[in-house]
C-alpha cells in the first residue's frame, strides 16, 4: 500500500521485556501487527521489534522519519511511584527483608524505561515518543478488538509498572473512552503467583504456564487447597498475596518467588528433566483452581462496579483458557471476549490506539475489531530447498482446500502456512498443524514425535461454528482458541482425542468470514469424515516460536515429525 504524506503514523511498540512486537495504525487504521519472534525466530524475545517494524513501515511504503508518534507500553514514572511504598515494607516482618532492594529495583527500571524511551526517540527522530500506561494499553487492546459498544474490561497480569489487576468500563470501540473503576497493585498479583509455582514445578516462567493448566487437570487440589485459600485469599475488593509463601516481588535477579515454607509445605522445587510425581500434579491443581476462584471473584466484582453484561478480559493471566471457560460457564456476563494477543504483545496494539484517541485525531479506528491475521504473508514465496536436502516439493494444482482435507482424512498430520501471520499466542489456522482428531494415538504421536514435548499436553480442536453446538457446550463464539468449553456426549464418545482429563476442549470456532480457506478445509474433511473438526496446534516445536516465515516452516518441517507441509501452493514432504 501507499500512503499519503498528509496522513497520521502512529507506531504502537512492545520492547525490552518480553514478546516485543510492533502495530501500526494509518489514519486510525489498524494496518499490521506481529510478534518479533514471527520473524527473529527467537521466543519471547525481549529485544526492540526491528524486524516487525521495518515490515510494517515497507508494506506502508514509510520510512521511520514519516512516523508521527509512537506508543510505547510502559510509563516510566509510575515505577517511581512504589519507591515509598517499598521502603514502608520496613514496618512488616515477612516483607522488611526485601524492603529496601524491592525500592531500588522499582527506582532502578523506571530510569532504564526512560532510557529506552530515549533510545526510541533516536530511531524515531521526528516522531513523539508517549509513554503509556500499561494496563490502559491493555484495555483498550482488549476492547478495540471487541467491537463492542460498551464492556467491562478486566486486566489480571503479572505486574504493569505498579498494577497487577484493574476493573475498567469502556465505551465507544470507534473512539474509546475507558474509566477505570478499581486498580490492585503489586505485590497482590495472580500472574506473579501462577509464574512462581510454574518455576517451582520446573518449568519456564513466562513461557510455560500453559503446561501447568494443563497438569492440573491430573491432580487433586484438595492437597494444598488449603494453603492457597491461605495464601491468595479473597477480599472485598479482589484478592491479597501471603508474603510468607510468595515473598513480595523485587524486579532484581537472584530472588526466589517462592519462600522456604513453601516448599517445606508442598515439595521441593522440581528440577528440569525430573519425573513428573503425583505431588507436582496436585500442587498444579490447586493453583489452577485458586486462580479460578479468584477470576471469577474479579469477575463478579467487574460485573458489579460496571453494570454491563459483557467482559472484555486481557493481560497475560487471561491466556489461562480454563478460568476464562469457567467465567463464561458462570453466567456472570451474557458475553466474554478475549482478544487473539492478551498477552504484553497485544499492548503495542493499546498502546497505538491510546496515542491515537489522546492526540484528537478525527479519525475512528478501524481494522482492530475481529482482527488476527495481521502480519506478514508470503503468496508467491521464493523457494530455494538447497539448505533441506531431504525434502520434497510438488505444486498443488487442483482445489487446496479439498486436497488437504483428504491429506488429512487418510491420516496425514500436516503443516499449513498461507496467508497472514495470526496475532497472539496460538496458531488459528494460517500458521497451524492439522491432524484428523480420529486417528488412533494422534494426541501420543503429535506430542511425542512432532511437537516434542509432555505426553499430558492436550490438543485443541477447530470446529465450524455452524455446528460447534453439536459438539461443545460453551454456547458462545471462541474464534481466538482462548476459552475451554465442555464437550458433548456425542464428542467423548466419538472424538475423545480432543477432550483433555477435565472434560473440556480449548475451543477455536470457524467462520466463513473470518478464515475462508479454514473454514473450507473443515467443511471439506467433515464431507468425508462427517466431522466438521480438525486438531489445531502451532506450526512450531517445543522452545522455538510459530513460524512467521517460509524458512522457518521448511525448518520446522525437516526437524519434526510433519508428514507434510502446505506452503501456499505448494505441497513438501519428508
Amino acid at each position: 500500500m501507499t500512503v499519503k504524506r498528509t496522513a497520521s503514523v502512529v507506531l504502537g511498540l512492545c520492547s525490552f521485556t518480553h514478546d516485543s512486537s510492533a502495530a501500526l495504525l494509518i489514519d486510525g487504521k489498524l494496518v499490521g501487527f506481529v510478534e518479533e519472534e514471527r520473524l527473529a525466530q527467537i521466543k519471547h524475545t525481549r529485544a526492540f521489534p526491528q524486524r516487525a517494524v521495518d515490515w510494517l513501515l515497507e508494506e506502508a511504503g514509510l520510512s521511520a522519519g514519516d512516523v508521527e508518534a509512537v506508543g510505547y507500553n510502559f510509563q516510566p514514572a509510575r515505577y517511581l511511584a512504589e519507591v515509598p511504598r517499598a521502603l514502608a515494607m520496613v514496618t512488616s516482618a515477612d516483607r522488611r527483608p526485601r524492603a529496601v532492594v524491592r525500592a531500588a529495583g522499582f527506582a532502578k527500571v523506571a530510569w532504564r524505561t526512560q532510557r529506552r524511551l530515549g533510545s526510541i526517540q533516536d530511531q524515531f527522530p521526528h516522531a513523539r515518543v508517549v509513554p503509556v500506561l500499561h494496563h490502559r494499553a491493555h484495555q483498550l487492546a482488549a476492547f478495540t478488538a471487541s467491537g463492542w459498544a460498551q464492556s467491562a474490561v478486566l486486566v489480571v497480569d503479572s505486574l504493569g509498572e505498579r498494577q497487577s489487576t484493574t476493573v475498567a468500563h469502556a465505551r465507544h470501540a470507534e473512539r474509546p473512552d475507558v474509566r477505570v473503576l478499581q486498580r490492585i497493585n503489586d505485590p497482590a498479583s495472580l500472574g506473579y503467583v501462577y509464574g512462581a509455582v510454574t518455576e517451582h514445578l520446573g518449568w519456564r516462567r513466562g513461557d510455560e504456564e500453559g503446561t501447568v493448566m494443563a497438569l492440573a487437570a491430573l491432580g487433586d487440589p484438595a492437597r494444598f487447597r488449603g494453603l492457597f485459600t491461605r495464601a491468595v485469599p479473597l477480599t472485598d475488593t479482589g484478592f491479597a498475596v501471603d508474603p510468607a509463601q510468595f515473598p513480595v516481588r523485587v524486579l532484581t535477579s537472584g530472588y526466589p518467588r517462592t519462600s522456604p515454607l513453601f516448599s517445606t509445605t508442598t515439595c521441593p522445587p522440581r528440577q528440569a528433566g525430573e519425573p513428573v510425581e503425583q505431588v507436582h500434579r496436585d500442587l498444579a491443581a490447586a493453583l489452577q483452581e485458586r486462580t479460578e476462584t479468584v477470576m471469577l471473584h474479579l469477575a463478579r466484582r467487574a460485573r458489579t462496579l460496571t453494570g454491563s453484561n459483557r467482559l472484555c478480559v486481557g493481560g497475560g493471566v487471561a491466556t489461562n483458557c480454563v478460568a476464562v471457560g469457567r467465567i463464561i460457564d458462570a453466567g456472570i456476563f451474557e458475553e466474554v471476549f478475549v482478544p487473539p494477543a492478551p498477552g504484553d504483545a497485544g499492548t503495542a496494539i493499546g498502546a497505538a490506539v491510546a496515542v491515537h484517541i489522546d492526540s484528537g485525531n478525527p479519525h475512528a479506528l478501524t481494522g482492530i475489531t475481529g482482527a488476527c491475521y495481521l502480519g506478514p504473508a508470503y503468496p508467491e514465496p521464493q523457494l530455494n530447498l538447497d539448505a533441506w536436502p531431504t525434502l520434497h516439493i510438488k505444486a498443488v494444482d487442483v482445489d487446496r482446500a479439498e486436497f488437504l482435507a483428504e491429506q488429512l482424512a487418510q491420516g496425514s498430520i500436516v503443516g499449513l502456512f498461507q496467508g497472514r501471520v495470526e496475532a497472539g499466542p496460538r496458531a488459528l489456522g494460517n500458521r497451524s498443524i492439522l491432524a484428523s482428531p480420529l486417528l488412533p494415538g494422534v494426541v501420543e504421536r503429535l506430542n511425542a514425535t512432532v511437537k516434542f514435548r509432555e505426553s499430558f499436553r492436550p490438543f485443541a480442536p477447530m470446529v465450524t461454528a455452524e455446528r460447534a453446538a453439536e459438539f461443545f457446550t460453551l454456547g458462545q463464539a471462541a474464534p481466538f482458541m482462548s476459552m475451554a468449553s465442555h464437550v458433548t456426549a456425542a464428542t467423548r464418545e466419538r472424538i475423545p482425542s480432543i477432550v483433555h482429563a477435565n472434560n473440556t476442549a480449548r475451543l477455536q470456532t470457524v467462520t466463513c468470514e473470518q478464515n475462508p480457506f479454514m473454514h473450507a478445509v473443515l467443511e471439506a474433511f467433515a464431507r468425508r469424515t462427517g466431522v466438521p473438526i480438525l486438531i489445531n496446534t502451532s506450526l512450531n516445536i517445543k522452545g522455538k516460536p510459530i513460524c512467521g516465515t517460509p524458512q522457518m516452516a521448511l525448518d520446522c518441517l525437516a526437524e519434526s515429525g510433519l508428514d507434510a507441509l502446505l506452503l501456499e501452493g505448494w505441497w513438501i514432504t519428508a
